[in-house]
């Protein structure tokens, strides 16, 4: 049984795109060479690794296990280049890290700019993600490093302090919701949610815990509007438009006419955490970079 770094390469791209079509051309393969690999594979081990159907392909339960096995190849031979990258002049290395949005936005651009500054040959892949779907992207093998919530469950990884995270709620003093609490300094989510709300745009990884947060309470959060950064829901939020959701970094940096109560929900009251799989296994780039956030 013979596969080589191709076919390996290729099954992990159909697997992560649940297409062949899509994973020969991640792979740069013709369709029909692509096909070819997969099913010379199946030949060799005798098993099917795939179930094809009209929406595409999937791995089987051998298919995964090759799979497991596929990333755990690719990482030690990226691995091997990292540890001989500073014999070979120009070869350069990337660190896959994800992060969700307050992470990306709030706390990340300066550390991850000092840290390009002073290494660069490397590069690094940010992705912006839920929480929970960045433990189960470690925990596969398809990031180095992550930032997550310490509100979902990471048993399985290898976890340190990066930052405190709480939300607020913003508002204009002048807001209905303003006068209602009087001088209190925190309230309960669910008795914001008579009011509307002013969101963050695109399929951001904070909107949906928004979302989820009311929906779990029965709910549903209505919003007027969905803007593209903190600041810009901040300002708008300070006009009287609607509440903002708002991590308690970014609202201290907003306008005087905002009025910001905390969140008395034990979700908002948010830890984040630098995480990884295995950090003996990272690539010496990545663990430094490691370093550097578990510092800062």
């Amino acid at each position: 049984m013979r596969f080589d770094l191709t076919d390996l390469k290729l099954f992990i791209h159909i697997a992560d795109s649940g297409s062949i079509t899509a994973g020969a051309q991640l792979a740069h393969l013709a369709l029909p060479s692509a096909s070819a690999r997969v099913r010379g594979m199946e030949e060799a081990l005798d098993v099917p690794l795939l179930q094809r159907g009209r929406r595409g392909a999937e791995p089987t339960e051998a298919g995964r296990t090759l799979l497991q096995h596929a990333r755990a190849i690719t990482r030690q031979v990226e691995d091997m280049h990292a540890d001989l990258a500073q014999f070979a002049t120009g070869l350069k290395g990337q660190v896959r890290l994800l992060c969700n949005t307050s992470a990306m936005t709030e706390f990340l651009p300066d550390a991850l700019a000092a840290f390009l500054k002073t290494h660069p040959q490397l590069s690094i892949n940010l992705e912006e993600r839920l929480s929970r779907d960045i433990v189960q992207a470690l925990a596969d093998g398809v990031a180095d490093i992550g930032i997550i919530s310490d509100a979902v469950d990471h048993a399985a990884l290898q976890t340190f302090p990066f930052r405190d995270d709480p939300l607020v709620l913003a508002m204009a003093r002048s807001h209905p919701l303003a006068h209602t609490l009087g001088h209190k300094r925190h309230m309960g989510f669910a008795d914001a949610l008579d009011h509307d709300f002013i969101g963050l745009a695109g399929d951001s990884a904070f909107q949906q815990q928004a979302v989820e947060q009311a929906a779990r309470l029965g709910r549903r959060l209505h919003c007027k509007i969905r803007l593209r950064s903190f600041e810009a829901m901040a300002r708008m939020a300070a006009s009287g438009a609607g509440l903002a959701l708002l991590p308690e970094s970014a609202a201290h940096r907003s306008p005087d006419e905002l009025r910001i109560v905390k969140l008395s929900d034990a979700w908002a009251d948010r830890k984040l955490l630098v995480c990884v799989r295995d950090e003996a296994a990272l690539p010496g780039y990545a663990r430094e970079l490691l370093a550097v956030l578990r510092a800062d």
